[in-house]
């Protein structure tokens, strides 16, 4: 069953379009993650869900109930949407509990067994239930304004960036904690990200968005494997995408020659190849390409090496994950392995 619908959406603000023809299905009790630079449109998409906006055409349906066409809009308040901005937006002069609540009808704010179930279910100690948001850390303010959200038990739950403004460890433990619980509580959800990492790591699916256009909706595996286009390639991931010529299931590059995941066509194309595909090896071999080391990313669970090819090819970055890291400046051989993605150049 789908527990959101989006069809043909269009927004524009003046002569600007935000939003082109956005088609999106999400189905109950998964967790979508809409990936996208910056001005692509996705808080606009995330605003027309929640009712924030009203589009310029197309509908917006939860289930079978259709909240949004030309002509007839649901308002934000009677949407069963529960929504989470980037940095929580806590009622700093309220507890935790009045928070957890303030959007419950009045009858329902002093049932504590609620906010019980709450605080439990997004990780939280019940001692925490009468302390002001000052009191708490990020991540612990976050988890709270995601305990808001869930507490009228809504259709779907809108995500906004809400781990962008959190430190590097606080965000890791802080996402992981808000993913267990929209699980646990069985609730669909839509997250807007600009990290690729967190996207493909989180969701069940992940749309990508670039000017205004859903260019892709796919499984994170999918979407990283197998990108739609070079666009999406470049901005999911580190990418290696080299011109080629493709004949016969092969794509001749400046790596070698490759086979291609996808023989359906021939001729001029670019070449898709991930930087884990590549692996450097010190000794000479036939099948290698020489390469020489420019500089070194080192991350401690892994590390990306910069190389020249040679005598005068293009860069490429290889991810090393438990091999000896080479030293700058030496030549080294890029040995390539699995099959390459390609993209027919139009003329």
């Amino acid at each position: 069953m789908t527990a959101l619908t989006i069809t043909g959406v269009t927004k524009s603000y003046g002569d600007t379009p935000v939003l082109q023809a956005v088609d999106l299905h999400v189905p109950n009790g998964s967790l979508t993650a809409v990936l996208g630079p910056s001005g692509c449109g996705k808080t606009t998409l995330l605003r027309v869900i929640a009712g924030f906006a009203d589009p310029d055409g197309g509908t917006v349906a939860f289930g079978d109930e259709i909240v949004f066409r030309p002509g007839r809009s649901t308002k934000a308040q009677h949407r069963k949407v529960g929504y989470v901005p980037q940095e929580g937006a806590l009622f700093p002069h309220l507890t935790v509990t009045a928070n957890i609540t303030f959007g419950l009808p009045r009858t329902q704010r002093k049932q504590g067994g609620r906010v019980a179930e709450l605080l439990e279910l997004v990780g939280l100690a019940a001692g925490l239930s009468d302390r002001y948001p000052h009191e708490l850390s990020g991540g612990q303010q976050q988890r709270v304004a995601l305990a808001r959200a869930l507490a009228p038990r809504p259709a779907v739950v809108l995500l906004d960036e809400p781990f962008s403004a959190l430190d590097a460890g606080l965000r890791e433990v802080t996402r992981r904690g808000v993913t267990r619980a929209l699980r646990a509580a069985g609730t669909t959800a839509v997250l807007v990200t600009h990290d690729q990492a967190e996207a493909l790591s989180l969701a069940d699916q992940v749309g990508v968005m670039r000017e205004g256009r859903l260019v892709q909706l796919d499984a994170p595996a999918t979407v990283y494997s197998r990108p739609r286009d070079v666009g999406v390639a470049g901005f999911v991931g580190d990418a290696v995408l080299l011109p080629a010529t493709v004949h016969d299931g092969q794509a001749r590059c400046a790596l070698g020659t490759i086979p291609v995941a996808d023989s359906g066509h021939a001729g001029d194309a670019q070449v898709l190849i991930r930087p884990e595909q590549l692996r450097i090896d010190t000794t000479d071999r036939p099948d290698g390409v020489t390469a020489r080391v420019r500089e070194i990313h080192y991350y401690g669970h892994d590390a990306t090496v910069w190389l020249d090819l040679l005598p005068a090819g293009p860069s490429v970055v290889v991810r090393v994950v438990g091999q000896l890291l080479p030293d700058p400046h030496t030549d080294v051989q890029l040995i390539v392995s699995g099959n390459a993605v390609t993209y027919p150049v139009t003329r």
